[in-house]
């Protein structure tokens, strides 16, 4: 079997994901010594889960979220999104400045004080993910006349 040079899958793509890895842990550490941030309470932790939300959606492994990672992320978090709203959105975060949200933008606006849509759904998936709505374990056992 002959050998190649561009190693598609395996290895190759776990060499790509650990590299963009390290790329956001050097943005990770520019936050934690900047300043302004220094008052955010658990900031590590909080940017931790910010690079693991982030890579999980960076569908095309350039270290962006471009617009069918949004729609992807949109959908898994269960509220589905048109093209034109994803586009509202991506301009709500990069100010216009770009086709696809990078991680320093997207780490801005988490940190950031300004509101915006997909802030606000981010947030509100992590709360409800958060307190589990089911009780545990099976029903109580329930008689006929127990019933309403």
């Amino acid at each position: 079997m002959p050998s190649s040079k561009n190693v598609q899958g395996g290895k190759a793509f776990g060499l790509l994901k650990e590299q963009q890895r390290h790329k956001l842990e050097e943005i990770n550490q520019e936050y934690l010594e900047d300043q302004k941030y220094r008052d955010e309470e658990d900031l590590a932790d909080k940017l931790e889960g910010l690079k693991n939300k982030y890579a999980e959606f960076d569908l095309n492994d350039q270290g962006e979220i471009d617009l069918m990672g949004l729609k992807r992320m949109m959908e898994k978090l269960g509220v589905p999104k048109t093209h034109l709203e994803l586009k509202k959105m991506i301009v709500e975060v990069t100010g216009g400045n770009s086709n696809a949200i990078n991680y320093r933008d997207f780490v801005k606006m988490m940190l950031g004080k300004r509101s915006a849509v997909l802030k606000l759904v981010l947030i509100f998936e992590d709360k409800a993910n958060g307190s589990p709505c089911k009780p545990d374990g099976p029903p109580p056992k329930r008689d006929i006349n127990s019933l309403p």
